[in-house]
């Protein structure tokens, strides 16, 4: 289980170290996510492609069960509303 499963901080590696230490980079990122930061601030995350993937299906569920733009969640007047006129 990777820590953005569990919630625990991210291992985080300086711009240079990812640069010189490629291999190992990738090697700590299959089994943890690995922030990379430059000056200080962070500007990537290397992560497993198997970790990838499940946060890309959390956000596809998430999208699919998110209300159209502009239209309120169900049991709003306006939603209600539009949808009286359509039924009609």
């Amino acid at each position: 289980m990777s820590n953005l499963k569990r919630g625990m901080s991210v291992k985080s590696v300086s711009a240079r170290e990812a640069k010189y230490g490629f291999g190992k980079l990738i090697d700590t990122a299959r089994a943890e996510p690995v922030t990379v930061e430059k000056h200080g601030r962070a500007v990537v995350v290397v992560l497993a492609v198997e970790e990838y993937e499940r946060l890309k299906a959390i956000e596809s569920e998430q999208s699919a069960k998110a209300p159209r733009s502009g239209e309120k969640k169900r049991g709003g007047a306006e939603w209600l509303n539009r949808r009286r006129k359509t039924s009609s």
